[in-house]
């Protein structure tokens, strides 16, 4: 096995940090885990589902992560929240890698993480949004979900990794 060299741009967060910027802090570690678990190989390896019968694949969490994050946050901040490869009729819809855009997918979770991120700071993390449902959520705690998220696919994003090309890293 191989180690997969660690990115400079993979920063990891203050050990005394105040709680936003902590917070902050993990959540764009794991995000950019997970690009950083799809540098270097093929649209094809990426597309790959190499752990069968699971339908896991690297780019199908990169498309989950940004359909999570758009339901999670876009609530929170006034953003665009219909989903990008979900839909009634197919729910999985972001794990369907079959001729996926490789690259379209990429950019697109870019684009979520960015709007987030311009949008997070107007909002306090005790900021209170109500679901549909009646239940309340504070940012703080989508803010503790994402990084719950991220760090158990972050987890499959590993294995996959390592079987696809016998990378590993942390």
């Amino acid at each position: 096995m191989a180690q997969q060299p660690e990115p400079a741009d993979r920063v990891k967060p203050a050990y005394d940090a105040a709680d936003r910027p902590m917070l902050d802090g993990w959540l764009d570690f794991h995000r950019r885990t997970l690009l950083w678990k799809c540098e270097g190989l093929t649209d094809d390896q990426l597309r790959s589902r190499p752990i069968p019968p699971s339908e896991l694949s690297l780019i199908g969490l990169v498309r989950h992560m940004a359909e999570v994050e758009r339901g999670w946050f876009g609530d929170w901040f006034g953003l665009d929240t219909s989903e990008l490869y979900c839909t009634e009729d197919f729910p999985a819809g972001d794990f369907d890698v079959d001729g996926a855009d490789v690259a379209a997918d990429l950019a697109t979770y870019g684009a979520e993480i960015d709007g987030i991120r311009a949008a997070a700071g107007r909002f306090d993390l005790d900021h209170v949004e109500t679901s549909p449902s009646g239940t309340r959520y504070s940012l703080r705690w989508v803010y503790t979900h994402m990084i719950e998220e991220y760090a158990r696919h972050n987890g499959h994003a590993d294995l996959l990794r390592e079987v696809i090309d016998g990378a590993t890293g942390d």
